[in-house]
């Protein structure tokens, strides 16, 4: 076979375009093709790899593509060739993998994550999560490619937030960073998660659960309840809380038309509930006495505890934790805390943990336990919740210190 002569520039130059399409070879596979319009085009022609199939590469124009480019391109080629790689499909994934990291800036990825999120938790939750994005972590790294987030840049985004003291939001601003970043490991968008220890390099955020008094300090909160200087629907807001062992979301958002009179049951729809699931509290004597007293004061209102300037809308979720601070309790005693003094009280009491659990709509065992045990406990939580509405009444009378009316009030009875 006779030796291929090499191209030159001048050569190349001269050669003027045809009728038919000029193929020029510079050896080694590298051909350059003078179209009839005059257009000037590289390709490398090669054997793959795995099948010996002959196959064309193209490798840009001349002359923006210089001779010496263009042999640089074909030696590449063959380097990989001798791995057993196909050049062509070798270029063609990175460019993939380019434009990939070009349309995938972290707000796109932000967004595709937000939208699995919709999915798994309560809006109320993703209006958390949108407003941190929003407010703290979009603005410094929303533009850029998410490959290019590194754990040093993360944390520079952040330091303005820990120097403000709002740790719980670096906290959660950590949390929500790490599982973006899983998204877009699991997805193949990037190879691992770069930020995966950041949160070790801030301040620790000092989680302090709601604060309750013990349960023998339990007869002097119901007399603070029943004496302070509330409004009547507060009052009742609070009583019921302790009473359901209910959050306080649950309880001021409580509808009529959840109240089963027939079974005696409240029921709290699943898009209400923490867990995401349907919760049935029974009723007891004295919390049907107490829907009693609340139905005078909102008959013409669809919520059991209306707001004081709008009946047709609820009460606010934090009127039971104001109260509390303003009789005294602030760090000793919250509304949420409500659920805490009831729980150590059926434990000091020796009830069975899983209807007690159940008391509080909370989830038992793990996520495999879970998937086999479906039952809610109602039977035991009638008996549960009718003793722990019983122990009010009778803390309130034993304390001697109520008038009748003041009583009737604080365990429900009218």
């Amino acid at each position: 076979m006779a030796k291929t002569t090499p191209l030159t520039d001048t050569q190349i130059k001269q050669t003027k375009p045809s009728e038919k399409v000029i193929t020029l070879s510079d050896g080694g596979g590298l051909q350059l093709r003078i179209k009839p319009n005059g257009s000037k085009l590289w390709q490398l022609r090669f054997n793959k790899p795995i099948d010996k199939k002959p196959a064309l590469m193209g490798l840009g124009a001349y002359p923006s593509v210089t001779l010496g480019q263009a042999r640089k391109l074909r030696d590449s080629a063959k380097e990989l060739l001798v791995q057993g790689i196909n050049p062509k499909e070798h270029r063609d994934e990175e460019s993939l993998v380019k434009e990939r990291i070009h349309k995938n800036t972290f707000d796109v990825v932000v967004q595709e994550w937000l939208v699995l999120k919709k999915s798994e938790v309560q809006e109320s939750t993703l209006k958390t999560i949108e407003t941190t994005l929003t407010n703290h972590i979009l603005p410094h790294l929303g533009s850029l490619p998410i490959t290019a987030i590194t754990a040093p840049i993360a944390i520079k985004a952040l330091r303005p937030i820990e120097a403000k003291g709002n740790l719980e939001v670096i906290a959660r601003a950590c949390q929500y960073l790490n599982q973006i970043m899983r998204y877009a490991t699991n997805h193949g968008i990037i190879h691992s998660n770069p930020l995966a220890g950041i949160k070790e390099v801030f301040m620790a955020n000092k989680v302090t659960n709601n604060p309750h008094v013990p349960p023998e300090e339990l007869p002097k909160l119901l007399l603070s309840i029943a004496t302070a200087n509330i409004k009547k629907v507060t009052r009742n807001l609070i009583l019921w809380q302790l009473h359901t062992m209910t959050r306080p979301a649950e309880a001021a958002l409580a509808k009529w038309d959840e109240i089963d009179y027939n079974n005696k049951l409240w029921i709290v729809p699943a898009n209400r509930m923490k867990t995401g699931s349907e919760h049935k509290i029974p009723l007891t004597k004295q919390t049907l006495s107490l829907l009693h007293d609340c139905k005078l004061i909102s008959i013409f209102s669809p919520y059991i505890f209306p707001a004081d300037r709008d009946p047709t809308s609820h009460a606010n979720k934090a009127s039971a934790n104001m109260a509390l601070k303003r009789m005294g309790y602030q760090g000793k005693q919250t509304a949420h805390g409500l659920r805490g003094l009831a729980r150590t009280t059926l434990s000091d009491q020796g009830f069975a943990y899983e209807p007690s659990e159940a008391c509080l709509s909370h989830k038992v065992g793990n996520s495999v336990s879970q998937s086999y045990n479906h039952s809610t406990y109602l039977n035991q939580r009638i008996d549960i919740m009718a003793w722990w509405s019983k122990h009010i009444e009778e803390l309130s009378i034993a304390d001697g210190l109520y008038h009748e009316r003041d009583l009737s009030v604080l365990v429900g009875r009218v």
